[in-house]
């Protein structure tokens, strides 16, 4: 039995903001079989569950599908925002590192 796996995803590299990662993720696991197709080189899988995502509004929503469909899963907790507190003075500060 595959392995499916429950996190919070992360922002991406474009966004300055949280949007859109108030939500919880379920992926099953990728399986080691693809193929590359011969014509065009593309690369298939006969495994349609690496397709499947899932989304659910919160942890224990996702727990709950999971375990009524008697999935093995793994939770992946985010982590902790560090926030530093920034001045736009000190940047002009006499006492700044250079």
């Amino acid at each position: 039995m595959r392995r499916a796996y429950i996190y919070r995803p992360s922002k991406t590299a474009m966004q300055s903001g949280r949007a859109k990662t108030d939500h919880w993720v379920l992926e099953f696991e990728r399986d080691g079989s693809i193929f590359v197709e011969p014509l065009m080189g593309w690369i298939g899988s006969a495994d349609t569950r690496n397709q499947v995502r899932l989304e659910f509004g919160s942890r224990d929503a996702a727990i709950a599908f999971a375990e009524r469909r008697g999935l093995a899963y793994e939770i992946r907790e985010p982590h902790r925002r560090r926030i530093r507190p920034k001045s736009y003075a000190d940047n002009f500060a006499y006492d700044r590192v250079e």
